[in-house]
């Protein structure tokens, strides 16, 4: 259940602390348009745009301070994806979310920092067209009541729940029966890491399910493979190739972003890319790597 701030509105309420109490929501709406977009710059974009109605609205008409927010924001960010989707089907390879530090975040109960920022999971996401994105995080991320998301959305409480019905449904069946815990995705990074510094293609392999993929998202900018990468054994062979290429070695570092265990790849001194992983808890089943310069800009 979305908590309120206040059951009385904002109209008694002087202007500093009228503002204030929106402020106080802002790193909760940043997280709802976050994974809605997948795009820091845009999710800063809507919250901002959604502040601003905020001030221009009176506040005798808001009755509900962080209901009103919310629903303004993701309806909103359900706008911003649309258009989003269209630019994203002429985008030069394969699209990947952009990650996010974990203080970025700023979440205010720990469940906001889990497995529903995952690359994996906001991968996952990007299935769901965007109403059923919407009513789907409000549900399940948000807790919010199906009362709630039906005026979000504009539909009937019945109709919102069968859509948060069929957007669960369809995650359900994409997601791993029984989610790897963060120590494993550390460990099987570690053995990664010590199979390619030692140029070892059957640790590599060993480390790899059969038909895992590798996604890698260049942008246009940097070098990157233009389609999903499948099976372990061509996996291996790109990435080693890639490891051989270069004069200096990579450098790795083991760090937390997206609220779980990622691995930064280093060239020169600077952030090459950002790498993720999905597990069944023996192996890598899929690797994410973020290569794009613009999305690694705010992990620098």
């Amino acid at each position: 259940m979305i908590r309120m701030i206040s059951t009385e509105g904002t109209s008694g309420l002087d202007p500093d602390d009228r503002e204030s109490s929106a402020e106080r929501l802002r790193p909760r709406l940043f997280g709802i348009a976050y994974r809605m977009l997948g795009d820091v710059h845009d999710a800063e974009d809507v919250v901002q745009e959604g502040m601003l109605r905020w001030q221009r609205t009176a506040p005798s008409a808001i009755r509900e301070p962080e209901a009103w927010l919310v629903a303004v924001v993701t309806r909103l960010s359900i706008d911003r994806l649309r258009r989003a989707r269209t630019e994203r089907e002429t985008y030069p390879g394969p699209w990947l979310p952009e990650p996010i530090a974990d203080e970025r975040v700023a979440p205010d109960r720990g469940v906001e920092l889990a497995s529903d920022l995952s690359m994996a999971f906001l991968v996952l996401l990007e299935q769901l067209a965007p109403e059923e994105r919407a009513a789907f995080l409000l549900r399940e991320v948000f807790e919010s009541d199906y009362e709630e998301i039906a005026g979000v959305l504009g539909k009937s409480s019945a109709a919102a729940r069968q859509i948060v019905h069929r957007a669960r449904e369809r995650v359900r069946s994409a997601r791993p029966r029984f989610p790897a815990p963060p120590d494993a995705k550390a460990r099987l990074f570690d053995r990664f890491v010590e199979a390619l510094a030692a140029d070892d293609k059957e640790e590599l392999l060993a480390v790899l399910a059969p038909e895992a993929t590798l996604t890698s998202d260049g942008g246009g900018k940097i070098s990157a493979a233009r389609r999903v990468i499948v099976g372990r054994e061509r996996i291996a062979r790109m990435l080693i190739a890639l490891e051989r290429k270069h004069d200096h070695p990579f450098a790795y570092a083991l760090q937390h972003v997206n609220g779980e265990p990622a691995l930064a790849m280093y060239h020169g001194g600077e952030l090459f890319a950002m790498n993720f992983i999905e597990t069944d808890g023996e192996r890598i089943v899929a690797l994410y790597r973020v290569m794009n310069p613009d999305k690694l800009a705010g992990l620098r």
